[in-house]
């Protein structure tokens, strides 16, 4: 209070305010019918006392108001301001954000999909746009005062994230550079790097919510507070948070053995009256389903809802499953107002089209506040569920984790039904990270007291591990920067080797792999230490334990190799059977999960083999596709075949066989069973050792008996500690190759691509060749790829949709791999060109191995995937979009997405191909327009 003040300090007050009146800060705060947190005021203060900010605060926090704070600078400087997001649908919900604040004319929007006002002071972009202007060097740049990177964690991403460091590293220094960030643990380490290469860069850190957060877990009928007792409200406060007693007990009961009657405690039978206490409090555990879920927080206030289901399948199961219940959680006036807005939004959507996107199914349950949220989905819905959710007529959403990447979509409450997903590889636990940013979306800044985050019971859960979750709220930035092949050219276009090997050396990934080194030279220091020990304790008073130690060591290798040549010379057997199989063959698979009968479809032999090329080459040897006795079609590795394989019989494949048919396997697998069902495989004889006959062995042996320490009463002790001695060297002579590995590493794989693109004419010392101008045009993960097609005319003379199904495979990626059929191909021109593109790919790949360049880390071109090409080839061919979509079996949200890509890649394609004769570039521009039209179109801005 005022009154409490002494006169001086009073005076001082008044200073402070008459001080600020006259920053750009007032003016700013007062948009705002909030009071600014102080992570916000230190962050603009130091905005606009010259410096850049890194601002790392949790999810929902306002750090984007530190972004906006910097457009309002550069308005009132008369500057420029760039706002760049990682994902389109963030662009697009900022632009309009912005344009509400300052008008149309003073916001531009950038985008793979949309170019609005692009000249205007303020410009929302994804990152990608703003990497391509610096390489161009576009003349928008001119007059650029400031950077926003929303999301700069974006860098972790393995796909994605080198685009965020080029950004940092090649933006002009007179930007200042804005960096919003999730709660990061490293972020003074981040801050360090800024500092390094940006200059004075303000490293801002909040780690309190806004909006508290209450853990919960939901069993049964009853809700468990995660926590005994939440002094600090799911923030990082002093205060320790034990995990509440009734949870655990809770566990545990569920976790004991169920009764057995032959279980005996303290020599009696177990007594009814704890087999019914127990049965009683079993009655009482059970996993609630997904509408008594919604129905129940529902009923305590809790809703919006965001459950994350880590499945797009299961996300739209869950919203029939809420439909089939009967559940609505609007009244009239909101399923009227539900209507009129779908209506609205969808009103360009051709009726058919509708149809085929499940509109009305998708309606109903919107009108009843229910909806899913995934990749999958068309664009258009998932923005309309996106703005009925913040409007408040969507209460319940089951969604992917997509959704917790930046889209502004706060909830009351987030449900967690399982802390394990699919992560590429395999089923894996969530981290801290990821339950950090799923739970963050609990709470609505200025609506809601509290947020919730509920997991739901499921057998096996550890109420330690998940306090454990709960309890750490940040994860570590990791840089994923690699050189790429487009990088190269432009870096050695702009300025020369020399000067871009600096540059790389700036990048994140190299400050951290430098800092990561000091850890390691102390390591091998005191390996060094421990060496010395060992070396004392295997001395022998008889000889030289250590030349004794090492035939020991050398007798072991050499049996090691012999075992391991004799394992080679078994495959390679065993390939060679592979590789005499034919269709019709009847086999005996001797091992594996489909060991037993089998029939070959087709001898999966690589195409190396038969027309010296290395497109479809299996490197692992054939792999042949078989039908099992028991009518599974599966695609057999050599892993499967340790021993030479033979036809046991022969049988006919009918024309007709259909392996996706479920009939039709049936009825060839029972044909086979009757067949070839009494035939018992002969077995394989194990061939004598070569271990037992060679040489190098004997003298070897001979040599040990002869040594003075064969003799020794200490022999063994003395080996133990020479075995540690070794052990301990070889680790040592690991670490010091990390550390020469870790030093340079970017520069290295940087030296190896231009060595690469100099060997094919790209570069010519600084010089860039007219194939490099060309491949500094073309961006994405094969873009050597597509220059070497531009180069070699693979695309002259096909027809735009041809090019399109050509372009695809440039692009897109399976999410599953589907070896069973080979994906349909356009037939004519477009599947020689993809044939050819597989060929070249192969010439680049036997490229990059001699050059030592690795795809394992990032670097290099993966084999081109062709399974998009049928349906890019039909939709560019005017087919109607239930036939598209029926043959590529595929959601409308996944076409749409994989049509943009493929779009993007076709215009850079028409700016980069020759401008004389040649038709690629006439055949680019004209395939986008065949591709962009009805749900591929339908602007997502406006």
């Amino acid at each position: 209070m005022t009154e409490d003040l002494t006169p001086a300090e009073a005076y001082a007050a008044a200073r402070a305010r008459n001080a600020e009146r006259r920053t750009a800060l007032a003016p700013f705060r007062e948009l705002y019918d909030f009071d600014l947190d102080p992570f916000q005021i230190e962050a603009c203060q130091a905005l606009e006392a010259g410096k850049g900010v890194l601002v790392a605060a949790p999810t929902g926090s306002g750090k984007t108001i530190v972004g906006e704070f910097a457009v309002h600078l550069a308005l009132t400087q008369g500057r420029k301001c760039f706002y760049t997001t990682p994902i389109k649908a963030l662009s697009n919900q900022k632009y309009a954000d912005l344009v509400k604040r300052y008008g149309p004319d003073k916001v531009g929007l950038l985008t793979g999909d949309n170019s609005v006002n692009g000249d205007a002071p303020i410009v929302v972009m994804t990152t990608e746009v703003l990497r391509n202007m610096l390489y161009a060097g576009s003349q928008a740049l001119s007059g650029l005062g400031y950077v926003v990177m929303d999301e700069v964690h974006y860098l972790s991403d393995r796909f994605r994230g080198a685009v965020w460091e080029e950004v940092i590293i090649h933006l002009p220094e007179s930007v200042t550079l804005v960096s919003l960030s999730a709660t990061v643990s490293n972020a003074e380490e981040f801050g360090d790097w800024l500092d390094t290469v940006r200059g004075d860069t303000e490293v801002i850190v909040s780690e309190s919510r806004p909006v508290p957060l209450w853990q919960h877990v939901l069993a049964g009928r009853r809700m468990y507070d995660l926590f005994e007792e939440e002094t600090d409200h799911g923030g990082r406060g002093a205060s320790r948070r034990e995990v509440n007693p009734d949870l655990l007990r809770l566990a545990r009961t569920e976790n004991t053995r169920t009764y057995n009657p032959r279980d005996r405690r303290r020599g009696k039978m177990v007594r009814e009256a704890d087999r019914e206490r127990e049965r009683r409090q079993r009655s009482r555990i059970w996993t609630p389903g997904r509408p008594e879920v919604i129905e129940r927080l529902d009923a305590e206030g809790l809703l919006p809802a965001i459950t994350f289901i880590f499945s797009r399948a299961g996300c739209e199961a869950a919203v029939q499953q809420c439909l089939y219940a009967g559940l609505r959680l609007n009244d009239d006036e909101g399923r009227q107002r539900v209507r009129e807005i779908v209506e609205a939004r969808t009103a360009a959507i051709p009726g058919e089209d509708l149809h085929v996107l499940g509109y009305y199914e998708w309606l109903e349950a919107l009108e009843r506040g229910i909806a899913a949220h995934h990749a999958g989905m068309l664009p258009t819905f998932k923005e309309v569920v996106e703005e009925l959710f913040v409007r408040g007529l969507v209460k319940a959403v089951f969604a992917t984790e997509t959704l917790a990447l930046g889209i502004n979509m706060p909830a009351r409450s987030v449900i967690l039904e399982k802390l394990v997903k699919w992560n590429g590889e395999q089923h894996a636990d969530i981290t801290p990270g990821e339950y950090t940013q799923l739970t963050g979306r609990a709470g609505r800044r200025g609506i809601d007291v509290e947020g919730h985050a509920v997991v739901l019971w499921q057998r096996g859960l550890d109420p330690d591990h998940l306090a454990g979750l709960a309890g750490t709220r940040t994860y570590p930035l990791r840089s994923s920067f690699k050189p790429s092949y487009n990088m190269a050219v432009n870096l050695v276009d702009q300025f020369g080797r020399h000067r871009s090997r600096e540059l790389l050396e700036t990048s994140f990934a190299q400050f951290q792999a430098d800092r990561s080194v000091v850890g390691i030279s102390r390591q091998v220091q005191r390996n060094e230490e421990g060496l010395q020990g060992y070396r004392e304790g295997m001395t022998c008073h008889l000889g030289d334990f250590e030349e004794y130690a090492r035939l020991r060591r050398d007798l072991k290798d050499r049996e090691t190799e012999l075992a391991r040549q004799g394992a080679a010379q078994r495959r390679a057997q065993a390939a060679g059977s592979l590789e005499k199989l034919k269709p019709g063959d009847v086999i005996h698979v001797p091992t594996g999960k489909f060991a037993g009968l089998a029939l070959v479809l087709d001898p999966g032999i690589p195409a190396g083999r038969t027309n010296g090329h290395r497109g479809f080459e299996h490197h692992d040897g054939p792999r042949p596709l078989v039908l099992t006795a028991e009518r599974q079609v599966k695609r057999l590795a050599s892993i499967d075949f340790p021993v030479p394989v033979e036809a046991l019989e022969r049988m006919r494949i009918p024309k007709s066989f259909n392996p996706r048919s479920p009939q039709s396997r049936r009825d060839l697998a029972s044909a086979l069973r009757s067949k070839a069902g009494h035939i018992n495989p002969e077995r394989h004889h194990r061939q004598r050792s070569a271990a037992a006959d060679d040489r190098e062995i004997a003298r070897l042996r001979t040599a040990l008996r002869a040594h003075p320490c064969h003799g020794c009463d200490e022999r063994e002790d003395h080996a133990r500690w020479a075995e540690r001695y070794h052990r301990l060297q070889r680790d040592t002579q690991q670490l010091e190759r990390r550390i020469e590995g870790r030093t340079n590493t970017i520069a290295r794989t940087f030296d190896r691509i231009v060595a690469l693109l100099t060997e094919l004419d790209y570069l010519r010392g600084d010089e860039v060749t007219e194939n490099g101008k060309r491949l500094a045009r073309l961006y994405g993960e094969l873009d050597l790829l597509a220059s070497e097609c531009l180069r070699d005319g693979v695309w002259e003379g096909l027809s735009p949709a041809e090019l399109a199904a050509c372009v695809s495979a440039l692009v897109f990626e399976a999410r599953q791999a589907d070896d069973a059929v080979a994906p349909k191909l356009p037939t004519g021109n477009a599947k020689a060109a993809l044939g050819e593109m597989v060929r070249i790919w192969g010439r680049l790949d036997a490229l990059e191995e001699e050059f030592k360049i690795n795809q394992a880390e990032g670097v290099g071109q993966r084999e081109p995937d062709l399974g998009f090409a049928w349906a890019a080839y039909q939709w560019a061919s005017d087919k109607s979009l239930d036939e598209v979509l029926r043959e590529a079996e595929m959601p409308a949200g996944d076409f749409v997405r994989w049509c943009k890509q493929v779009i993007d890649v076709l215009g850079q394609i028409a700016a980069a191909a020759p401008k004389e004769n040649s038709t690629v570039a006439k055949n680019a521009r004209k395939a986008v327009d065949a591709l962009l039209r009805g749900v591929v179109a339908y602007s997502s801005v406006g």
